[in-house]
């Protein structure tokens, strides 16, 4: 008699990532998903610009594209005009707190049809005391990296992370802003070294080809920036893969024989292993309703915030012409003990059409008559995203309402904005020596878990108890269900979540 085939909840990067693994084991994989997809309206409008160069668009294409993403509500992200791939806050919150900018998404492949694409491992020194390290996952890292394309270049920054796989692709090509600040960041290398800061290309999940439209964060129209939906199409190839869309688990129930899934439509299902990777919202919720042992799951967040700088040299073409990205294009790690004994991540963007738009909602209403000068200022804008460790950002308790969804509640870290400021003082002064002047005076922080860098609410332990995890995933008591998502990770680092996630899913997979 066949076995029955493991059962992986979730379509996101952790559950692609974990499913690869498990059928390169021979494994017989069945993954559930809420596999929300992109309308065929919205569909068939992406395929028709994706079909036409940038060069042959007519003048009310780029405005059109942008509309939906400016016209939504607060906390809403969308691609192609579309809600599909982000859950409303009230369906999944029962009192959506004003303050949480974390969503859920129960589409196929998750929040990675939103995401930046931005990758980078995580460094040793800031996994101390973490049941895995660096080594343990550098072989998932590499298998990942096997079947998402990872577009940068070797620098400064393969010192800091020496696990970070190239699949020899060179960098997007680069704004004209970008173009400069690189060549300056070169020359001002001994400076900043001295003020602990580290600078490189971004590494990027785009694939080869990428037209610089300009219209990375309303939608690719050419379906390059990865998404896990990409890999499902994959694994779809393989005889032993099933995927099921439409199938949202309410809660599990573990036996000696193995998992049972009970599903919304009153299915159930049983598996002898479940991989869940829902996503830490979706992944919570199952786990408060299937009471392994918590009343209350705690989110740890990477607070981010944004500084503001503006270039002291005049661009050789408008930044807000020709071609270019919009993806964050460089990096910066700010290693200084007297800051903060992890490291500091930022993620450096030139123009976009985001800027102007902010400047003149925030001060232009000010004073009537300035929006081109703002505008203006826009187009010497570049704007450092940071992000901090989970140690100094604030964490968000989760609990179960009485009618299945989510209740959140704030615990503050008295101690962010200090770090915040410190963090934004001293790369600002490191990057005047690039030629950019820091507003450090304007940083500012953003809404707790809207980085989407949240998690370790069942952290990995050698011994686990409690609202803990083994180091294959496993809540505390259960031996057959393992949590493959960011919920499981013990912190959560400065840098890109997304890549660490998929190595260490993978890593479960493989080894579980």
């Amino acid at each position: 008699m066949t076995e029955a085939p493991d059962i992986v909840v979730g379509s996101g990067p952790a559950g692609v990532a974990a499913a690869t693994a498990l059928l390169a084991r021979g494994r017989r994989v069945l993954m559930l998903d809420g596999g929300k997809v992109l309308d065929p309206a919205a569909e068939a409008r992406r395929a028709a610009l994706g079909a036409t160069d940038p060069a042959d668009w007519d003048p009310e294409v780029r405005p059109g594209w942008m509309a939906p993403q400016f016209g939504g509500p607060p906390g809403q992200v969308r691609r192609y005009g579309s809600d599909f791939a982000m859950e409303a806050g009230g369906d999944t919150f029962a009192d959506l707190p004003g303050w949480m900018g974390l969503r859920a998404s129960r589409a196929a492949g998750g929040l990675s049809n939103l995401w930046g694409a931005a990758i980078l491992p995580y460094r040793q020194a800031d996994m101390a005391g973490w049941p895995v390290t660096e080594a343990d996952l550098a072989p998932h890292y590499r298998a990942v990296a096997g079947f998402l394309p990872v577009a940068g270049r070797k620098d400064d920054l393969a010192m800091l992370f020496p696990a970070l796989p190239m699949s020899g692709r060179e960098p997007l090509p680069h704004p004209v802003q970008i173009e400069a600040l690189l060549a300056r960041l070169a020359a001002a290398h001994a400076p900043m070294a001295a003020l602990g800061l580290t600078a490189g290309a971004a590494r990027q999940a785009v694939a080869a080809g990428c037209r610089r439209c300009g219209l990375c964060l309303h939608g690719c129209p050419y379906g390059l920036i990865w998404s896990a939906g990409d890999q499902i199409a994959r694994l779809g190839d393989n005889s032993a893969f099933t995927y099921r869309p439409g199938a949202v688990v309410i809660r599990f129930e573990e036996t000696a024989a193995g998992v049972t899934l009970h599903l919304r439509d009153g299915e159930t299902l049983s598996a002898p292993r479940v991989f869940l990777g829902a996503g830490v919202l979706e992944t919570a919720r199952i786990l408060l309703a299937s009471a392994p042992g918590a009343a209350t799951l705690t989110l740890r967040d990477s607070q981010h915030a944004f500084l503001p700088m503006l270039q002291r040299w005049r661009n050789r073409s408008r930044p807000d012409r020709g071609r270019f990205h919009t993806l964050p294009q460089v990096f910066l790690e700010l290693d200084a003990p007297e800051v903060s004994p992890f490291l500091v991540h930022a993620q450096v963007s030139s123009w976009n059409e985001f800027y102007a738009r902010d400047l003149i909602q925030n001060y232009a209403r000010k004073l009537p008559g300035s929006a081109p000068l703002f505008t203006a200022l826009a187009r010497r804008l570049i704007v450092a995203q940071l992000f901090l460790h989970s140690h100094h950002s604030h964490r968000i308790g989760l609990t179960l309402a009485p009618d299945g969804r989510l209740r959140a509640a704030l615990e503050e870290n008295p101690e962010t904005a200090r770090i915040v400021k410190a963090a934004a003082g001293r790369i600002g002064r490191a990057m005047g020596h690039a030629g950019l002047s820091a507003l450090a005076f304007a940083t500012r922080g953003a809404a707790p878990g809207s980085s989407f860098h949240v998690g370790a609410s069942l952290p990995m332990t050698a011994t686990p108890q409690g609202a803990q995890s083994d180091p294959l995933g496993r809540p505390a008591g259960l031996t057959r269900l393992h949590v493959v998502d960011a919920t499981v990770l013990p912190a959560i680092p400065a840098t890109t979540i997304t890549f660490p996630v998929m190595a260490n899913a993978h890593r479960i997979g493989a080894l579980a």
